[in-house]
Formats: C-alpha cells, sequence, structure tokens
C-alpha cells in the first residue's frame, strides 16, 4: 500500500506569447488588472514519448484569440480555457496571497462539481483543467514575471493493487475519466465498476488531473474505485486499485493545490528575459511607444498616437532650431522627417546643435559635413525606426537676382523643394533669413500644407502656424476668415537681407535657450494642431476660454521676451495684400509656376504690384499728404500764434 502520486504539469510560453501581451497591455489593457479570458492548448497525449512524458500546457500569441480553439486541430492538441491577471506593478504580483488566489480558483472548478453532481453527470476534460497566469510585464527592461496553475482538489487516496489493465483500453475519442462497466462499455456514473483514465502522461505516475476526478467520485460517495490507466500511443496499460482514506470529509472546503515549480522543483514565479533575444531596434521601436502610451491610460486617454506617428514632416533648416525640433519630434513618435539645409557644419555649431559633434567640423577636403545629411544621420544613430533623410538645397529667396548660369541650378532647387513638399504633410520654417521663409510659406498655402514657423530674436522669439485655405475663394475660407502666415504684418515685401552683413548679422545672435524654447513650442503647437478636430484649418480666439483639444489650446501665434520671461499668444488674421499668402499672389503662383517665381526673385517690387502692396503703399502716401494739407496753417492761425 502506498500513497496515490501523480505527475505535475508543466508550461511552456513562446516569447510571442509575451510580444503580444505587451501589445495589449499598451493599447488595451493599460491599468486594467481585472481577469482576462485566454486559452492554451496541452500536446496531444500521442505525440510523447518515455524522453517527454508529461503533460506540457503551451501558451502564444494564438491564446488571446478566442477563435483560436475552432482552429485547433483535435488529432494535435487539446485545447484548455483559461485566466490572464496582469498586475501594474512588480509589488502588486509578489505581494498577492497566492494561497488565497489558488483557493479562489480551485473553488470555481469545486462549485462546477457540485453542480455536476446534483446533475448526476460526469465533468469534462476542460472543465477540471482551467488554467489561471498571473503575469507582470517590465516592458522598459522587456521583463516578463509569471506563475502558472492548474488548480487541483486533493482528496487522499492509497494505492491498495497496482496490475495491468484488464480491460480495452482502445480509445475513442474520449478524454480523461471515463465510467464503465467490467466489460470496459461506457455507461453512466452511477452505473460504472470500475473506471479508465485516457492519460495525458506517459509518467509511471499518472497525471495531476486524475486527481480532481477522484475528488468528484469522493463528493459522490465513492470509497474504493478501479482505475486503468490508458497511456496514449505507447499501449502498456496498467490499473490501479485505489481507497479513499476513512478520515476524508468531502463536505468541508478541500486542500487546493496547482502551483507550478520552478526548474529546481521550488514554488515561485519564472522570469523571461526576452531583452537579450529581442532586435535592439524592436526594443526601441517599443520603448518610443511605451513612453507616449503611457500619457493615454490616465491623463490624455482620447490622445491619437497614430495620427502623429504617421505624419511625414519637412525640415527647412537643419541647424539649431531643426535639430532640437526634430529631436522633438521624434520623442512624440514621428517616424518621417527630412532635412532641408544648404549649409556645412562649423565648428561653432555642436554646443548649439545637438545633432552635431566635434568629429562632423571637418572631413577630408577639410570642410565639415553637410548639414542636411550629417543631420539625418544623426536621427538614425539616436532610433533607428526612424525614416529621415537630407537634402543639400538652397532655397530661392525672393530679393535674390537669379544669374544665367544658375537659372538651371535654381530651377533644379525649386522644382525639388516643390516635391519634397507634395511628399511631406508638415512644414517646418527653421531659416535664417526672413526672404528664404517667403517661397516655402507660398508653396504651402498653394499645396495646403500645415506650415510652422519659429523664428528667433536676441531674447525673444516667434512661434506660429499659417493658416490654410479649404477653398480658393476667400469667401468660402473655413470660419469666415483663416489666419494669417509670418508675412501678413508687413507693408514691404521681403528682399536682400544678406549681402554685406557684418559677422553678427550673419549668425544668428541668441540667447542659448531661447531656441529649445521655441523649438519645443512649435513641436507643441503643432501636436494640439493635430488633435483639433478642424486641424490645419482650426481657428483660434483668444478671448475664448474652452480647451480645443485634449492638450488644450490651438494658439495662433506665441511671442516669449526672455528679458522679462513674458509670453503672449496672438492672432492675426491673412492680409488681402500679403506678399506670401494673398489669394493674388497665390494665383498668380497656381498659373504661372516657376516664370512667376523667378520674376519675383530678380525683382521685388514686382512681388509688391501682384501682390496689391504697392497699392497700400500709394494710398499710404495719398492719406498722409491729405494729413499734411489738412494741418496747414491758415493766416487766421497765424494771427493766434504769433
Amino acid at each position: 500500500m502506498e500513497p496515490l502520486k501523480c505527475s505535475s504539469t508543466s508550461s511552456v510560453v513562446d516569447s510571442s506569447f509575451f510580444t503580444k501581451l505587451s501589445d495589449l497591455k499598451l493599447n488595451d489593457f493599460k491599468l486594467d488588472s481585472s481577469r482576462r479570458e485566454i486559452g492554451a492548448y496541452m500536446t496531444n497525449p500521442k505525440s510523447l514519448t518515455k524522453f517527454n512524458n508529461i503533460p506540457i500546457v503551451n501558451l502564444d500569441y494564438l491564446s488571446f484569440d478566442s477563435n483560436s480553439n475552432d482552429e485547433q486541430d483535435p488529432e494535435a492538441n487539446l485545447w484548455l480555457d483559461g485566466w490572464l491577471y496582469n498586475k501594474n506593478t512588480i509589488e502588486e504580483f509578489k505581494n498577492i496571497d497566492k494561497q488565497l488566489f489558488l483557493k479562489s480558483a480551485g473553488l470555481e472548478i469545486y462549485n462546477t462539481l457540485k453542480v455536476l453532481k446534483e446533475q448526476g453527470e460526469m465533468p469534462n476534460f476542460q472543465d477540471l483543467n482551467t488554467f489561471h497566469l498571473l503575469t507582470f510585464c517590465d516592458l522598459k527592461k522587456y521583463k516578463f514575471y509569471y506563475w502558472f496553475a492548474i488548480p487541483v482538489l486533493n482528496s487522499s487516496w492509497t494505492i491498495i493493487r497496482r496490475d495491468v489493465a484488464s480491460i480495452n483500453t482502445q480509445k475513442d475519442g474520449s478524454i480523461g475519466l471515463v465510467p464503465v462497466k467490467a466489460d470496459g462499455t461506457k455507461c453512466k456514473l452511477k452505473e460504472a465498476e470500475e473506471f479508465i483514465f485516457y492519460d495525458t502522461s506517459t509518467n509511471k505516475s499518472p497525471s495531476i488531473q486524475l486527481r480532481n476526478y477522484l475528488y468528484y467520485l469522493a463528493m459522490n460517495g465513492f470509497k474504493s474505485v478501479k482505475v486503468t490507466i490508458s497511456l496514449p500511443g505507447i499501449g502498456n496499460s496498467y490499473s490501479l486499485e485505489l481507497q479513499l482514506d476513512s478520515s476524508f470529509d468531502t463536505d468541508s472546503i478541500p486542500k487546493i493545490t496547482g502551483w507550478e515549480r520552478t526548474s529546481n522543483g521550488k514554488l515561485g514565479p519564472k522570469l523571461a528575459d526576452l531583452g537579450s533575444l529581442i532586435n535592439p531596434n524592436q526594443l526601441a521601436e517599443q520603448a518610443v511607444d511605451l513612453n507616449l502610451k503611457l500619457m493615454k491610460w490616465r491623463i490624455a486617454p482620447q490622445l491619437d498616437l497614430d495620427l502623429i506617428k504617421n505624419q511625414r514632416v519637412l525640415l527647412l533648416g537643419a541647424g539649431t532650431l531643426g535639430s532640437y525640433v526634430a529631436r522633438a519630434l521624434m520623442g512624440w513618435g514621428v517616424r518621417k522627417i527630412t532635412f532641408v539645409d544648404n549649409g556645412r557644419i562649423s565648428y561653432s555649431n555642436p554646443v548649439r546643435q545637438p545633432l552635431f559633434s566635434f568629429k562632423d567640423c571637418f572631413s577630408d577636403n577639410g570642410l565639415g559635413e553637410w548639414k542636411a545629411s550629417r543631420a539625418a544621420k544623426s536621427l538614425k544613430e539616436i532610433f533607428p525606426g526612424v525614416d529621415s533623410a537630407g537634402y543639400n538645397l538652397e532655397v530661392p529667396m525672393v530679393g535674390h537676382p537669379i544669374s544665367k548660369e544658375d537659372e538651371g541650378s535654381k530651377r533644379a532647387s525649386f522644382d525639388k523643394l516643390s516635391q519634397l513638399f507634395d511628399e511631406h504633410d508638415i512644414v517646418f520654417l527653421l531659416m535664417d533669413s526672413r526672404e528664404s521663409r517667403w517661397l516655402p510659406t507660398l508653396m504651402g498655402l498653394a499645396k495646403d500644407k500645415l506650415v510652422l514657423n519659429a523664428a528667433l530674436g536676441f531674447d525673444s522669439y516667434l512661434v506660429m502656424r499659417h493658416g490654410n485655405l479649404q477653398n480658393s475663394k476667400e469667401e468660402d475660407v473655413h470660419v469666415g476668415q483663416r489666419l494669417g502666415c509670418y508675412f501678413c504684418n508687413d507693408v514691404v515685401a521681403p528682399d536682400d537681407s544678406l549681402t554685406d552683413r557684418t559677422l553678427d548679422q550673419m549668425c544668428t545672435v541668441t540667447r542659448p535657450g531661447v531656441a529649445l524654447m521655441a523649438s519645443s513650442l512649435a513641436v507643441e503647437l503643432l501636436m494640439s494642431t493635430l488633435q483639433h478636430p478642424d486641424g490645419k484649418y482650426a481657428s483660434y480666439s483668444p478671448t475664448s476660454s474652452t480647451t480645443d483639444t485634449v492638450l488644450g489650446e490651438v494658439p495662433h501665434q506665441i511671442r516669449g521676451f526672455l528679458h522679462n520671461f513674458s509670453q503672449t499668444k496672438l492672432v492675426s488674421p491673412n492680409f488681402n495684400s500679403c506678399s506670401a499668402c494673398s489669394l493674388s499672389v497665390l494665383n498668380h503662383y497656381k498659373q504661372d509656376g516657376w516664370d512667376f517665381i523667378k520674376r519675383c526673385l530678380d525683382d521685388s517690387s514686382y512681388l509688391e504690384e501682384v501682390s496689391g502692396l504697392k497699392k497700400v503703399h500709394e494710398a499710404a502716401e495719398l492719406g498722409a499728404a491729405e494729413l499734411l494739407k489738412d494741418l496747414e496753417l491758415s493766416d487766421e492761425d497765424d494771427e493766434w500764434l504769433s
């Protein structure tokens, strides 16, 4: 006589399970730690060998698919239903009362058996083998802590006799414990003379699944039973005559076990450290997404991160502003960033422009690397998942006439810039000179791109978004009137401001912190605009106290001053005679393209004529003359003043 011993069940969790769990944690579960239905499959006992002789429960990415059970081949796998308990912190995972947890899970089986007892039915294999998986995901280090359990209701049985099988155990598709008569034919539980246990193990001891069946037999008044253990695949069945301990009480809550042991036989959770196995680029991708998706859990659940991620952003300027804007864009998850610049990296740049280092200031020919291409490479070194490119391109500037020798290259630059605008959704104007912003402003309006502008003074900055036309007619513009552009407050067309400049005029002389502030605000303004239901067509009223987006307001202009550390939000409508965004200039550009642009570059006075600024000047001069005329003193006035 010896106590009945059973072989435990082991679990194998595939890495795809944790990959799927990570995705669900970020996008679905978030901070919800309530239990979730999952599934697993147990390898068909027929495939077991003497070297692999215990049942294995396998979990992979299909465990989260409710339809996976229907897709499983019953000849290959046995499907099990289960529950996932994913905790938010490692402390919560550790501090769970494991005994109470398992007792609660076991009582679900116990209550199921009580119902089946009243019905006189035998429990099926799935009823008695519901598994429970306790997990914690450390998504920053890509480590997964988990503990697997199948609750077991224990009853005290002693082996009275072990013998070879006396009845035919030819499998008929059944699994688990089957009541039979003495000749091996299936019958109802109350008619049973013997039992056949179609085991999931080829071990010398029956698998642990037998214990829940034996507990059910004890509940139904069986004191002694004969169980034939049918071993899968190998054909060597044996029978056990079992005796229930006389002191066993089925009316009391049973002792419940079932936590899986570690490889060294101790009770405790397992750790899957996938960080060293996964491609570092993939880890970086997931880490970037993690930081952003944490915002959605409690702070901004309505935040549309996919919209941000899919934006294609063109940065005109790869210097101080371009470097900081690019870094902030990557922080928001933007994957497509393109630079345009025609400058080389100099020794003064790396301390102010974080995408460059000292070694970039010189190359084989003694010159620094091109800013645009080096900035693109730097982004990929920071985050390999970014799609970044750089173009060494000089933006044609109004007021800078084109010589016959340069016309071909200027036309090529214009065509390339136009192509880049077509390939991107958002354009940042981050250049040094005012005139270099004119063509991109016009081109952005014509191609309906969201254009954002950042400009620096010594201790001041301007950040703004340009208005967009939804229709070609001014009277059809969204909300009555669109927002103004960078040039809408000017009464003269931009002109050459670069020729004969002194050293301090050739460099952007500004307090070092100004560029960081302006760059950050420009990117944050973009993000708020993207979250607005009207997007790039969003209007703005400084007197409105309503919050327009999940991120707050979407202002038109932000002007900051460091001398008194103040910041002001302003709004200005478009100017009908603006040199860059008036309908007259826009229509000329759409009609004549490069020919119109070339004429404006050669002669800024022509641009003033087309835009209507010339008439504004004439009207102003006429008004001034009338005012002076009204102020002329009469003879009577002379008498008063004498």
